[in-house]
């Protein structure tokens, strides 16, 4: 008889691409190449393709509640990440869900405005995330325009995003992994980790001509499989960072889009 293979959980708590290109689509693959069982919770329906995001729907704060309970009710996770919330609502459910669940690591991509220019944050939703959410997680991974959003100023190079991962980690208490993929003017991709102790600039070379929709939905959910499985969350982060790269680099092709590649393996 086979021996049976067991898998830790990861959760993904975030809104449901119909494009399959980011949000739970995008974490489901990813916990998938990292050999992780992927569980998921939709806060919300997105309409939406590589290109555009048509409409968004929140799911009911009961419906998210019920999601997240059932997971934990028979598939306990190892880690759990969250994406786009979109509602005040929501945010307030996971912050009060995981009030009781503090020693299960989450990771915060704080996903407030789509490469279109679509919102995917309510407004009044902000201030629920920073004052509510962000202190029960352990990381949190915004890009340049949510960071600025959180410390309220703005990022213009690699010296302003370690000022502003440290301000985060002051402000919020989690760890803060600042993306510094919309840097202008760079020959490399640098992201800044610190988590009160360990600061980390991460660096990839710059891959042209590919557009890079789902890439923080998929550095999120990396990062989260491998805490899922052991891993610190400076060894995380660093396997997330080449993940996600191999994943640019390798992308393919689909109805004439650039698509990430998360069949890529795993370099530890």
């Amino acid at each position: 008889m086979p021996k049976t293979m067991h898998c830790p959980v990861a959760l993904t708590i975030a809104g449901s691409d119909s494009g399959g290109g980011a949000g739970i689509q995008a974490d489901l693959k990813t916990f998938a190449a990292f050999g992780v069982h992927g569980a998921s919770a939709i806060a919300c329906l997105t309409a939406q393709n590589p290109r555009r995001v048509y409409a968004v729907e929140s799911t009911s704060p009961g419906m998210l509640k019920l999601q997240i309970e059932a997971v934990f009710g028979e598939l306990r996770p190892a880690a759990v990440k969250t994406g786009m919330l979109f509602s005040g609502e929501s945010v307030r459910v996971v912050a009060r869900f995981f009030q009781k669940q503090s020693h299960v690591p989450l990771v915060v991509d704080p996903v407030m405005v789509a490469t279109s220019g679509a919102r995917l944050l309510k407004a009044e939703a902000i201030n629920v995330l920073k004052k509510h959410l962000l202190p029960r997680a352990l990381l949190v991974t915004p890009n340049l325009s949510e960071a600025g959003i959180l410390i309220g100023g703005k990022i213009a190079d690699v010296e302003t995003m370690r000022a502003a991962a440290r301000e985060i980690h002051g402000r919020f208490g989690c760890a803060a992994l600042v993306k510094g993929g919309h840097l202008h003017g760079m020959r490399e991709a640098v992201d800044v980790f610190f988590d009160g102790r360990t600061e980390l600039l991460l660096s990839a070379p710059f891959i042209k001509g590919i557009r890079t929709h789902g890439t923080g939905c998929t550095y999120s959910a990396a990062i989260t499989a491998a805490l899922g499985l052991g891993c610190n969350l400076p060894q995380a982060v660093g396997l997330a960072k080449s993940y996600v790269t191999q994943a640019i680099a390798r992308s393919y092709r689909a109805a004439g889009h650039s698509i990430l590649n998360h069949s890529v393996a795993i370099r530890k």
